[in-house]
Protein backbone atom coordinates (compact mmCIF):
# COMPACT_ATOMS: atom_id res chain seq x y z
CA UNK A 1 0.00 0.00 0.00
CA UNK A 2 2.90 2.44 0.97
CA UNK A 3 5.01 1.47 -2.48
CA UNK A 4 1.96 2.22 -4.24
CA UNK A 5 1.31 5.59 -2.83
CA UNK A 6 4.96 6.36 -2.91
CA UNK A 7 4.63 5.22 -6.55
CA UNK A 8 1.58 7.36 -7.70
CA UNK A 9 3.26 10.30 -5.80
CA UNK A 10 6.51 9.88 -8.15
CA UNK A 11 4.29 9.63 -11.18
CA UNK A 12 2.21 12.97 -10.06
CA UNK A 13 5.67 14.65 -9.68
CA UNK A 14 7.54 13.35 -12.69
CA UNK A 15 4.06 14.49 -14.89
CA UNK A 16 4.51 18.21 -12.64
CA UNK A 17 7.63 18.88 -13.70
CA UNK A 18 7.23 17.94 -17.62
CA UNK A 19 4.76 19.88 -18.00
CA UNK A 20 6.16 22.74 -15.77
CA UNK A 21 8.76 22.62 -18.72
CA UNK A 22 11.36 23.19 -16.77
CA UNK A 23 13.03 19.89 -15.96
CA UNK A 24 14.28 18.92 -19.29
CA UNK A 25 15.42 22.01 -19.82
CA UNK A 26 13.18 22.83 -23.08
CA UNK A 27 9.69 23.89 -24.64
CA UNK A 28 7.56 20.95 -23.86
CA UNK A 29 4.79 22.20 -26.58
CA UNK A 30 6.12 19.73 -29.00
CA UNK A 31 7.27 22.67 -31.35
CA UNK A 32 10.53 23.59 -32.56
CA UNK A 33 11.81 27.03 -31.15
CA UNK A 34 15.10 27.86 -33.33
CA UNK A 35 17.11 30.26 -31.62
CA UNK A 36 19.78 32.55 -33.95
CA UNK A 37 22.58 33.40 -31.76
CA UNK A 38 24.30 36.70 -33.61
CA UNK A 39 28.35 36.29 -32.72
CA UNK A 40 28.74 39.60 -32.67
CA UNK A 41 26.63 40.63 -30.37
CA UNK A 42 29.44 40.20 -27.78
CA UNK A 43 31.24 43.39 -29.21
CA UNK A 44 28.42 45.45 -28.80
CA UNK A 45 29.10 47.69 -25.30
CA UNK A 46 26.48 48.73 -21.99
CA UNK A 47 23.55 47.17 -21.57
CA UNK A 48 23.53 45.53 -25.14
CA UNK A 49 26.49 43.62 -25.07
CA UNK A 50 25.45 40.22 -25.14
CA UNK A 51 27.56 37.06 -24.19
CA UNK A 52 27.11 33.18 -23.89
CA UNK A 53 26.28 33.12 -20.89
CA UNK A 54 23.50 35.29 -20.89
CA UNK A 55 21.57 32.66 -22.91
CA UNK A 56 18.69 31.01 -21.62
CA UNK A 57 18.76 27.33 -23.25
CA UNK A 58 15.44 26.62 -21.97
CA UNK A 59 13.22 28.91 -24.09
CA UNK A 60 14.74 27.32 -27.27
CA UNK A 61 14.84 23.39 -29.36
CA UNK A 62 17.63 25.01 -31.39
CA UNK A 63 20.74 27.49 -31.36
CA UNK A 64 21.72 28.59 -34.45
CA UNK A 65 25.72 29.87 -34.12
CA UNK A 66 25.54 32.89 -36.53
CA UNK A 67 27.93 33.18 -38.99
CA UNK A 68 30.67 31.38 -40.35
CA UNK A 69 31.98 31.86 -43.90
CA UNK A 70 33.04 30.77 -47.01
CA UNK A 71 36.27 30.72 -48.10
CA UNK A 72 36.15 31.58 -51.62
CA UNK A 73 39.43 30.40 -53.19
CA UNK A 74 39.26 26.74 -51.03
CA UNK A 75 35.46 26.68 -52.02
CA UNK A 76 35.38 25.81 -48.49
CA UNK A 77 33.86 26.86 -45.03
CA UNK A 78 36.13 28.59 -42.51
CA UNK A 79 35.59 30.73 -38.78
CA UNK A 80 34.43 34.30 -40.18
CA UNK A 81 36.23 35.59 -36.48
CA UNK A 82 38.48 33.22 -35.24
CA UNK A 83 39.14 35.02 -32.06
CA UNK A 84 35.33 34.72 -30.82
CA UNK A 85 35.11 31.74 -32.73
CA UNK A 86 38.37 29.06 -31.81
CA UNK A 87 40.35 28.27 -28.84
CA UNK A 88 43.49 29.10 -30.79
CA UNK A 89 45.80 32.28 -29.70
CA UNK A 90 43.33 32.88 -26.57
CA UNK A 91 40.36 33.30 -28.67
CA UNK A 92 36.93 33.06 -26.49
CA UNK A 93 36.06 29.61 -28.14
CA UNK A 94 32.79 30.30 -28.74
CA UNK A 95 32.39 26.95 -30.79
CA UNK A 96 32.93 25.29 -27.93
CA UNK A 97 31.24 26.66 -25.01
CA UNK A 98 27.56 26.93 -27.42
CA UNK A 99 27.99 22.88 -28.27
CA UNK A 100 29.10 22.29 -24.46
CA UNK A 101 25.50 23.73 -23.40
CA UNK A 102 24.17 20.16 -24.02
CA UNK A 103 25.72 19.19 -21.23
CA UNK A 104 23.14 21.14 -19.49
CA UNK A 105 20.34 21.26 -21.53
CA UNK A 106 20.73 17.96 -23.34
CA UNK A 107 17.22 18.44 -25.31
CA UNK A 108 19.20 21.28 -27.08
CA UNK A 109 20.63 20.61 -30.79
CA UNK A 110 23.18 23.34 -31.64
CA UNK A 111 23.47 24.03 -35.18
CA UNK A 112 26.61 26.86 -37.09
CA UNK A 113 24.97 29.00 -39.54
CA UNK A 114 26.52 29.95 -42.65
CA UNK A 115 26.56 33.20 -45.20
CA UNK A 116 24.48 36.25 -43.87
CA UNK A 117 23.58 38.80 -45.58
CA UNK A 118 27.23 40.72 -45.40
CA UNK A 119 28.92 37.18 -46.84
CA UNK A 120 26.94 38.46 -50.44
CA UNK A 121 25.89 35.74 -52.88
CA UNK A 122 28.35 35.78 -56.12
CA UNK A 123 31.13 32.96 -54.18
CA UNK A 124 28.26 31.03 -53.07
CA UNK A 125 26.92 30.79 -56.60
CA UNK A 126 30.32 30.09 -57.88
CA UNK A 127 30.69 27.19 -55.15
CA UNK A 128 27.70 25.53 -56.61
CA UNK A 129 28.01 25.74 -59.87
CA UNK A 130 30.06 22.63 -60.58
CA UNK A 131 30.10 19.17 -58.84
CA UNK A 132 33.55 19.56 -57.73
CA UNK A 133 33.18 22.51 -56.32
CA UNK A 134 30.28 21.45 -54.26
CA UNK A 135 32.26 18.62 -53.38
CA UNK A 136 34.94 20.23 -51.67
CA UNK A 137 32.55 22.64 -49.65
CA UNK A 138 30.47 19.19 -48.51
CA UNK A 139 33.56 17.60 -47.35
CA UNK A 140 34.77 20.76 -45.95
CA UNK A 141 31.78 21.14 -44.07
CA UNK A 142 32.10 17.09 -42.52
CA UNK A 143 35.14 18.14 -41.28
CA UNK A 144 34.24 20.92 -39.51
CA UNK A 145 31.13 19.76 -38.05
CA UNK A 146 33.25 16.80 -36.87
CA UNK A 147 36.12 18.87 -35.70
CA UNK A 148 33.29 21.35 -33.19
CA UNK A 149 31.01 18.86 -32.49
CA UNK A 150 28.13 20.70 -34.23
CA UNK A 151 24.58 19.00 -34.94
CA UNK A 152 24.10 20.42 -38.29
CA UNK A 153 24.62 22.96 -40.80
CA UNK A 154 22.16 25.94 -41.52
CA UNK A 155 22.48 27.90 -44.84
CA UNK A 156 22.33 31.39 -45.05
CA UNK A 157 23.05 32.06 -49.07
CA UNK A 158 21.51 35.50 -49.11
CA UNK A 159 20.15 34.71 -52.11
CA UNK A 160 20.83 32.11 -54.89
CA UNK A 161 20.19 34.20 -58.36
CA UNK A 162 20.46 37.60 -56.34
CA UNK A 163 23.02 39.97 -55.64
CA UNK A 164 25.49 39.27 -58.19
CA UNK A 165 23.72 35.71 -58.63
CA UNK A 166 23.04 33.89 -61.41
CA UNK A 167 20.08 32.22 -63.01
CA UNK A 168 21.70 28.96 -62.78
CA UNK A 169 21.88 29.24 -58.97
CA UNK A 170 18.03 27.80 -58.30
CA UNK A 171 19.00 24.73 -59.42
CA UNK A 172 22.62 24.57 -58.37
CA UNK A 173 21.29 25.44 -54.98
CA UNK A 174 18.63 22.31 -55.19
CA UNK A 175 22.24 20.04 -55.90
CA UNK A 176 23.92 21.71 -53.18
CA UNK A 177 21.06 20.77 -50.48
CA UNK A 178 20.92 17.25 -51.98
CA UNK A 179 24.35 16.62 -51.83
CA UNK A 180 24.89 17.66 -48.23
CA UNK A 181 21.86 16.13 -47.63
CA UNK A 182 23.48 12.77 -48.31
CA UNK A 183 26.60 13.32 -47.19
CA UNK A 184 25.20 14.19 -43.31
CA UNK A 185 22.98 10.99 -43.72
CA UNK A 186 25.47 8.36 -41.85
CA UNK A 187 26.47 11.30 -39.35
CA UNK A 188 22.79 11.89 -38.03
CA UNK A 189 23.48 16.06 -39.06
CA UNK A 190 20.65 18.29 -38.91
CA UNK A 191 20.56 20.81 -42.50
CA UNK A 192 18.37 23.60 -42.40
CA UNK A 193 18.13 26.81 -44.24
CA UNK A 194 17.38 30.08 -44.26
CA UNK A 195 14.87 31.58 -47.01
CA UNK A 196 13.85 34.96 -47.87
CA UNK A 197 10.54 35.54 -47.55
CA UNK A 198 9.73 37.98 -50.20
CA UNK A 199 7.60 37.16 -53.24
CA UNK A 200 10.01 37.77 -55.82
CA UNK A 201 13.08 36.28 -54.06
CA UNK A 202 10.98 32.72 -53.71
CA UNK A 203 10.28 32.43 -57.07
CA UNK A 204 13.91 33.57 -58.68
CA UNK A 205 15.64 31.99 -55.72
CA UNK A 206 14.57 28.47 -54.69
CA UNK A 207 13.29 25.45 -56.13
CA UNK A 208 10.54 24.86 -53.21
CA UNK A 209 9.15 21.72 -53.03
CA UNK A 210 12.74 20.01 -53.57
CA UNK A 211 14.14 22.16 -51.09
CA UNK A 212 11.63 20.67 -48.53
CA UNK A 213 12.45 17.34 -49.76
CA UNK A 214 15.74 17.52 -48.52
CA UNK A 215 15.93 19.87 -46.13
CA UNK A 216 14.85 19.25 -42.71
CA UNK A 217 13.29 22.75 -41.39
CA UNK A 218 13.11 25.69 -43.75
CA UNK A 219 13.23 28.88 -41.89
CA UNK A 220 11.24 31.53 -43.27
CA UNK A 221 12.95 34.85 -42.50
CA UNK A 222 9.70 36.46 -42.76
CA UNK A 223 11.02 40.22 -41.46
CA UNK A 224 12.23 43.03 -43.58
CA UNK A 225 9.35 43.14 -45.60
CA UNK A 226 9.84 46.73 -45.00
CA UNK A 227 12.21 49.48 -44.39
CA UNK A 228 13.75 53.15 -45.28
CA UNK A 229 14.44 50.98 -48.86
CA UNK A 230 10.56 51.56 -49.48
CA UNK A 231 10.75 55.47 -49.09
CA UNK A 232 7.54 55.10 -47.01
CA UNK A 233 6.47 53.89 -43.74
CA UNK A 234 5.72 50.20 -43.45
CA UNK A 235 5.60 47.22 -40.65
CA UNK A 236 8.98 45.10 -40.65
CA UNK A 237 6.77 41.47 -40.38
CA UNK A 238 3.15 42.38 -41.50
CA UNK A 239 0.55 39.60 -40.34
CA UNK A 240 -1.19 40.66 -43.72
CA UNK A 241 -0.59 43.29 -46.55
CA UNK A 242 -2.22 46.89 -46.59
CA UNK A 243 -4.35 45.37 -49.54
CA UNK A 244 -5.44 41.90 -51.39
CA UNK A 245 -3.02 42.97 -54.17
CA UNK A 246 -0.02 43.17 -51.27
CA UNK A 247 2.37 40.21 -51.31
CA UNK A 248 4.81 41.39 -48.86
CA UNK A 249 3.14 39.33 -45.46
CA UNK A 250 3.42 36.93 -43.61
CA UNK A 251 0.40 34.64 -44.06
CA UNK A 252 1.21 35.54 -48.35
CA UNK A 253 4.78 33.95 -47.45
CA UNK A 254 2.97 30.74 -45.50
CA UNK A 255 0.36 29.98 -47.83
CA UNK A 256 2.79 30.90 -51.23
CA UNK A 257 4.99 28.24 -49.66
CA UNK A 258 2.32 25.55 -48.84
CA UNK A 259 1.29 26.12 -52.38
CA UNK A 260 4.48 25.35 -54.05
CA UNK A 261 4.82 22.05 -52.60
CA UNK A 262 6.53 22.87 -49.07
CA UNK A 263 5.28 20.39 -46.22
CA UNK A 264 4.30 22.59 -43.49
CA UNK A 265 5.62 20.40 -40.83
CA UNK A 266 9.18 21.83 -41.92
CA UNK A 267 8.12 25.08 -42.14
CA UNK A 268 9.33 27.26 -39.02
CA UNK A 269 8.34 30.38 -39.40
CA UNK A 270 10.63 33.04 -38.22
CA UNK A 271 9.72 36.05 -35.90
CA UNK A 272 11.70 39.06 -35.54
CA UNK A 273 13.32 40.96 -32.12
CA UNK A 274 13.79 44.26 -33.89
CA UNK A 275 12.36 46.66 -35.52
CA UNK A 276 12.52 49.14 -38.50
CA UNK A 277 12.46 53.03 -38.14
CA UNK A 278 12.00 55.88 -39.66
CA UNK A 279 12.41 59.31 -39.83
CA UNK A 280 9.63 61.23 -42.02
CA UNK A 281 10.21 63.97 -44.50
CA UNK A 282 7.37 65.80 -42.79
CA UNK A 283 7.56 65.88 -39.35
CA UNK A 284 4.04 67.54 -39.34
CA UNK A 285 2.21 64.91 -40.92
CA UNK A 286 -0.82 64.14 -38.69
CA UNK A 287 -1.35 60.63 -39.21
CA UNK A 288 0.71 57.70 -40.63
CA UNK A 289 -0.13 55.88 -43.36
CA UNK A 290 1.50 52.64 -43.82
CA UNK A 291 2.67 52.55 -47.61
CA UNK A 292 1.98 55.85 -47.71
CA UNK A 293 3.66 58.31 -45.38
CA UNK A 294 6.95 59.16 -46.89
CA UNK A 295 10.09 59.02 -45.03
CA UNK A 296 13.94 59.62 -45.65
CA UNK A 297 16.60 57.36 -47.02
CA UNK A 298 18.22 56.75 -43.62
CA UNK A 299 16.10 56.07 -39.80
CA UNK A 300 18.52 56.72 -37.12
CA UNK A 301 20.95 54.34 -34.76
CA UNK A 302 19.77 52.55 -31.28
CA UNK A 303 21.73 53.21 -28.76
CA UNK A 304 23.02 49.69 -28.46
CA UNK A 305 22.97 47.96 -31.61
CA UNK A 306 23.84 51.63 -33.20
CA UNK A 307 22.44 50.89 -37.03
CA UNK A 308 20.61 53.03 -38.78
CA UNK A 309 16.90 51.94 -39.61
CA UNK A 310 17.44 49.01 -36.90
CA UNK A 311 16.36 48.87 -33.33
CA UNK A 312 16.32 45.47 -31.51
CA UNK A 313 13.38 45.17 -28.87
CA UNK A 314 15.40 45.17 -26.03
CA UNK A 315 16.28 49.02 -26.89
CA UNK A 316 12.56 49.79 -28.19
CA UNK A 317 10.67 48.51 -25.07
CA UNK A 318 13.29 50.37 -23.10
CA UNK A 319 11.71 53.57 -25.05
CA UNK A 320 7.96 52.15 -23.99
CA UNK A 321 9.50 51.86 -20.59
CA UNK A 322 10.70 55.00 -20.01
CA UNK A 323 7.70 57.08 -18.56
CA UNK A 324 10.10 60.39 -19.40
CA UNK A 325 10.34 59.47 -22.90
CA UNK A 326 7.79 61.68 -25.76
CA UNK A 327 6.72 58.07 -27.92
CA UNK A 328 3.18 57.91 -28.77
CA UNK A 329 2.20 54.23 -29.17
CA UNK A 330 -0.33 53.23 -31.62
CA UNK A 331 -1.68 49.57 -33.15
CA UNK A 332 -1.82 49.17 -36.84
CA UNK A 333 -5.01 46.76 -37.43
CA UNK A 334 -4.55 45.53 -40.74
CA UNK A 335 -0.93 44.35 -40.69
CA UNK A 336 -1.04 43.65 -36.76
CA UNK A 337 1.85 45.49 -35.98
CA UNK A 338 2.56 48.22 -32.90
CA UNK A 339 4.37 51.25 -33.80
CA UNK A 340 5.84 54.16 -31.74
CA UNK A 341 6.02 58.20 -33.30
CA UNK A 342 8.24 60.83 -31.70
CA UNK A 343 7.67 63.78 -33.92
CA UNK A 344 9.57 62.78 -37.08
CA UNK A 345 10.47 59.28 -35.87
CA UNK A 346 8.98 56.06 -36.22
CA UNK A 347 9.23 52.86 -34.92
CA UNK A 348 7.42 50.27 -36.61
CA UNK A 349 8.18 46.59 -34.39
CA UNK A 350 6.65 43.23 -33.03
CA UNK A 351 5.89 43.26 -29.28
CA UNK A 352 4.65 40.50 -27.59
CA UNK A 353 0.89 40.62 -28.79
CA UNK A 354 1.92 40.92 -31.89
CA UNK A 355 4.53 37.89 -31.86
CA UNK A 356 1.23 35.76 -29.87
CA UNK A 357 -0.73 36.47 -33.14
CA UNK A 358 1.81 35.37 -35.19
CA UNK A 359 2.89 31.81 -32.69
CA UNK A 360 -1.01 31.75 -33.37
CA UNK A 361 -0.96 31.87 -37.07
CA UNK A 362 1.65 29.20 -37.29
CA UNK A 363 -0.02 26.98 -35.62
CA UNK A 364 -3.48 27.55 -37.28
CA UNK A 365 -1.51 26.23 -40.40
CA UNK A 366 0.17 23.35 -38.95
CA UNK A 367 3.45 24.48 -39.24
CA UNK A 368 6.67 23.18 -37.75
CA UNK A 369 7.41 25.58 -34.88
CA UNK A 370 8.92 29.21 -34.67
CA UNK A 371 12.54 30.85 -35.27
CA UNK A 372 13.60 34.41 -33.99
CA UNK A 373 16.13 36.72 -35.23
CA UNK A 374 18.41 36.91 -32.87
CA UNK A 375 17.59 36.36 -29.57
CA UNK A 376 20.41 38.54 -28.48
CA UNK A 377 18.08 41.62 -29.11
CA UNK A 378 15.13 40.30 -26.93
CA UNK A 379 14.71 41.79 -23.42
CA UNK A 380 17.61 39.60 -22.02
CA UNK A 381 18.30 41.65 -18.98
CA UNK A 382 14.82 42.53 -18.25
CA UNK A 383 15.17 46.52 -18.13
CA UNK A 384 11.98 46.56 -19.15
CA UNK A 385 8.17 45.85 -18.01
CA UNK A 386 6.17 42.91 -19.24
CA UNK A 387 3.34 43.83 -21.74
CA UNK A 388 0.00 43.71 -19.97
CA UNK A 389 -1.62 43.13 -23.55
CA UNK A 390 0.25 40.31 -24.95
CA UNK A 391 -3.23 37.47 -25.16
CA UNK A 392 -5.60 40.34 -26.24
CA UNK A 393 -6.52 38.56 -28.96
CA UNK A 394 -6.74 34.86 -27.33
CA UNK A 395 -9.60 36.63 -24.48
CA UNK A 396 -11.32 38.07 -27.51
CA UNK A 397 -11.62 35.22 -29.19
CA UNK A 398 -12.64 33.04 -25.96
CA UNK A 399 -15.18 34.89 -25.00
CA UNK A 400 -17.20 34.87 -28.21
CA UNK A 401 -16.92 30.55 -27.62
CA UNK A 402 -17.46 31.02 -24.51
CA UNK A 403 -21.64 30.90 -24.19
CA UNK A 404 -22.13 28.95 -27.55
CA UNK A 405 -24.11 26.25 -27.44
CA UNK A 406 -22.09 23.99 -29.57
CA UNK A 407 -18.92 24.47 -27.07
CA UNK A 408 -20.74 22.60 -24.16
CA UNK A 409 -21.68 20.07 -26.71
CA UNK A 410 -17.19 19.41 -27.36
CA UNK A 411 -16.40 19.70 -24.29
CA UNK A 412 -18.27 16.53 -23.32
CA UNK A 413 -15.03 14.57 -25.72
CA UNK A 414 -12.50 17.01 -25.21
CA UNK A 415 -11.83 15.40 -21.52
CA UNK A 416 -10.00 18.73 -20.30
CA UNK A 417 -9.12 18.96 -16.76
CA UNK A 418 -10.78 20.36 -13.55
CA UNK A 419 -9.50 23.51 -12.88
CA UNK A 420 -9.98 22.43 -9.00
CA UNK A 421 -7.56 19.81 -9.31
CA UNK A 422 -4.90 21.19 -11.17
CA UNK A 423 -3.27 24.67 -9.70
CA UNK A 424 -0.60 23.13 -7.50
CA UNK A 425 0.50 20.61 -10.07
CA UNK A 426 0.49 22.88 -13.20
CA UNK A 427 0.39 26.20 -15.08
CA UNK A 428 1.09 24.83 -18.18
CA UNK A 429 -2.78 24.13 -18.73
CA UNK A 430 -4.45 27.01 -20.43
CA UNK A 431 -7.89 25.66 -21.31
CA UNK A 432 -9.85 24.38 -18.27
CA UNK A 433 -13.56 23.12 -17.12
CA UNK A 434 -14.79 24.53 -13.48
CA UNK A 435 -18.61 23.87 -12.85
CA UNK A 436 -19.21 22.84 -16.18
CA UNK A 437 -17.61 26.25 -17.94
CA UNK A 438 -14.61 26.44 -19.65
CA UNK A 439 -11.67 28.96 -18.63
CA UNK A 440 -9.00 30.51 -19.84
CA UNK A 441 -6.45 30.93 -17.55
CA UNK A 442 -3.38 33.37 -19.10
CA UNK A 443 0.15 33.42 -18.52
CA UNK A 444 0.92 35.27 -15.24
CA UNK A 445 3.86 37.02 -16.84
CA UNK A 446 6.07 38.22 -14.30
CA UNK A 447 8.91 37.81 -16.57
CA UNK A 448 12.66 39.16 -15.16
CA UNK A 449 14.18 38.77 -18.66
CA UNK A 450 13.23 37.51 -22.23
CA UNK A 451 9.86 39.08 -22.97
CA UNK A 452 9.44 38.08 -26.05
CA UNK A 453 10.78 34.90 -26.14
CA UNK A 454 8.33 33.55 -23.16
CA UNK A 455 5.54 34.98 -25.15
CA UNK A 456 6.38 32.25 -27.66
CA UNK A 457 6.38 29.32 -25.19
CA UNK A 458 3.36 30.68 -23.69
CA UNK A 459 1.54 31.62 -27.10
CA UNK A 460 2.39 28.12 -28.39
CA UNK A 461 0.80 26.69 -25.48
CA UNK A 462 -2.49 28.97 -25.71
CA UNK A 463 -2.73 28.19 -29.76
CA UNK A 464 -2.17 24.46 -29.55
CA UNK A 465 -5.23 24.03 -27.22
CA UNK A 466 -7.43 26.99 -28.85
CA UNK A 467 -6.80 24.98 -31.84
CA UNK A 468 -7.79 21.43 -30.40
CA UNK A 469 -11.17 23.16 -28.80
CA UNK A 470 -12.14 24.87 -32.16
CA UNK A 471 -11.33 21.56 -34.24
CA UNK A 472 -13.54 19.82 -31.73
CA UNK A 473 -16.44 22.43 -32.10
CA UNK A 474 -16.12 21.92 -35.68
CA UNK A 475 -16.15 18.50 -35.61
CA UNK A 476 -19.05 18.87 -33.64
CA UNK A 477 -21.21 21.09 -36.17
CA UNK A 478 -19.93 18.39 -39.32
CA UNK A 479 -21.82 15.99 -37.23
CA UNK A 480 -24.68 17.85 -36.54
CA UNK A 481 -25.31 18.75 -39.75
CA UNK A 482 -24.71 15.70 -41.73
CA UNK A 483 -24.85 12.90 -39.27
CA UNK A 484 -20.85 12.44 -39.40
CA UNK A 485 -19.62 9.68 -37.28
CA UNK A 486 -15.48 10.11 -37.12
CA UNK A 487 -13.66 6.54 -37.40
CA UNK A 488 -13.44 5.52 -33.66
CA UNK A 489 -10.28 3.71 -34.88
CA UNK A 490 -8.48 6.20 -36.13
CA UNK A 491 -9.59 9.40 -33.23
CA UNK A 492 -6.90 8.97 -30.33
CA UNK A 493 -7.98 11.48 -27.81
CA UNK A 494 -5.11 14.51 -27.21
CA UNK A 495 -4.87 13.77 -23.56
CA UNK A 496 -3.32 10.37 -24.33
CA UNK A 497 -1.46 11.93 -27.10
CA UNK A 498 -0.37 14.60 -25.04
CA UNK A 499 0.82 11.86 -22.14
CA UNK A 500 2.60 10.00 -24.77
CA UNK A 501 4.79 12.82 -25.86
CA UNK A 502 5.73 14.09 -22.70
CA UNK A 503 7.10 10.31 -21.56
CA UNK A 504 8.45 10.24 -24.93
CA UNK A 505 10.42 13.78 -24.52
CA UNK A 506 11.12 12.48 -20.50
CA UNK A 507 13.58 9.45 -22.05
CA UNK A 508 14.81 11.17 -25.32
Amino acid sequence: MVGNVWFSFFIVTIMAAVLDGQTLGGPMHGKVVVCYVASWAAYRTGAGKFEQSDLEPSLCTHLVYSFAGLDEHGHSIKSLDPWQDLEKDYGKAGYKRMVALKERYPHLKVTLAIGGWNEGSLKYSIMAASPETRAKFVQSVLLFLDTYKFDGLDLDWEYPTRRDGRPEDKANYVLLVKELKEAFESRGYILTAALGAGKETMESAYDLAKLSRYLDFLHMMCYDYHGTWDGVVGANAPLRGTNDQDVLSVEFTIKYMLAHGVSPYKMVLGLPMYGRNFILENPGVKKILFGVTTVKSMGFPGPLTKEAGFMGYNEICTEVTNKSATWTQYWHEQTATPYLRDGARVISYDNARSIAIKVKLAIDYGLGGLMVWSIDTDDFRGACESEKDAYTDFVDRYNKIVDEPILQEALKTLNLPDANRIENLSRRTAYVISNGRLHLRLPEGNYSNYNLMRTIDEATLLALEEKRILDEIELVNKKNEIGYEPDSAVVLSSSYLSMVLCFALLFY
